[in-house]
């Protein structure tokens, strides 16, 4: 696929860092490191690439030589994630997307195409959401180009105000007056800890006081996550927060390592949560159901790809119940 053009600090013989060329880099051990995270092992890993186990693992061994990290930990029984690489897989998966973007909007600008669509999405709904949206969407267009802009719900809004996209998701509870929008799921907040976290061994729920008061890991101002949270803490005195992150696969990522508690979406903690590294802390009335949604700018009928896109993602939002009513400012 190619290799990433940056430079990352190593440590030399003599305790210096020494940047690693850049070109030294390449993206088929950062797929392989992705890989061992999502299918357990690095032989699965391997596989899902068509590659030869001998050959990848040369792949990893030589990008934890680049980087003086151990990325696996080895056994007899196979490979998995260390500490370290856990933490590196998340910039590892932003790097694989942020090229996946480049070699998309690339194959673009080699020739015409019968149509474009311009998307942006919250990075809840493009994490966990917008794959099957696409996939299924380009399985009936397979013409058009999609372009997707993923950034927090306020920056989904002002594309949107802006005309820079024709439709946009977001998880935001309000949607500003004048656009049209459209229920395509539900989801809800939940509290996580690290697994060996005091809230973990709780036999009562924690109360509303006591969540707003401790330091949280938190999504920046502006993220639909954030502004849902503060909406149902609001009244309450707020501890600063802990540490604030860009994304939930970032504070997921923190929490199992132990940096301290978060309240993310049920879409974004799933996996963390099955695999055991992080708990799920019940909170004694907590009111943190919410719609996602599709909005566009006027006329209330959308038309053209970006209204297949919506439709499609509309008949998934059928399989699960209602959580609430539309939000203030719904039109």
């Amino acid at each position: 696929m190619g290799t990433c053009s940056f430079d990352i600090p190593r440590r030399t013989s003599t305790g210096n860092l020494t940047p690693v060329h850049p070109r030294s880099l390449h993206l088929i051990a950062l797929e392989l490191l992705v890989g061992v995270d999502d299918h357990g092992s690095l032989s699965a890993a391997a596989r899902d690439l068509h590659m030869a186990q001998p050959n990848a693992s040369r792949a990893i061994a030589r990008l934890e030589r680049q980087l003086d990290v151990v990325l696996l930990e080895r056994t007899t029984s196979g490979s998995t994630l260390t500490a370290h690489g856990t933490i590196l897989v998340h910039w590892a998966r932003e790097t694989l997307t942020a090229a996946t973007q480049f070699l998309t909007v690339a194959d673009a600008l080699r020739g015409e195409r019968d149509a474009e669509l311009t998307v942006a999405a919250s990075l809840t709904v493009a994490e966990h959401l917008m794959p099957r949206w696409l996939g299924e969407f380009r399985a009936g267009h397979p013409d058009t180009t999609v372009h997707l802009q993923v950034q927090n719900s306020a920056d989904v809004l002002d594309a949107l105000s802006t005309g820079a996209c024709a439709v946009g998701f977001v998880e935001s509870p309000t949607i500003p007056t004048g656009m049209h929008s459209a229920v395509v799921a539900h989801d809800r907040l939940v509290v996580i800890v690290p697994a060996g976290h005091p809230w973990a061994r709780r036999n009562r729920p924690l109360g509303l006081a006591e969540l707003a008061g401790t330091p949280l890991l938190m999504r920046e101002s502006g993220s639909g996550t954030r502004e849902t949270l503060d909406t149902a803490l609001d009244g309450y005195a707020r501890a600063a927060p802990l540490l604030e992150l860009g994304s939930s696969a970032a504070i997921t990522t923190a929490v199992a390592a132990g940096v301290g508690p978060a309240v993310l979406s049920t879409l974004a903690v799933d996996g963390a949560v099955r695999a055991g590294t992080a708990r799920l802390v019940q909170v004694d009335g907590l009111q943190v159901a919410r719609d996602l949604r599709a909005v566009w700018r006027p006329p209330r009928d959308l038309a053209g790809p970006a209204a297949d896109l919506v439709r499609i993602a509309r008949s998934h939002h059928d399989d699960t119940p209602s959580h609430r009513t539309d939000p203030p400012g719904h039109h």
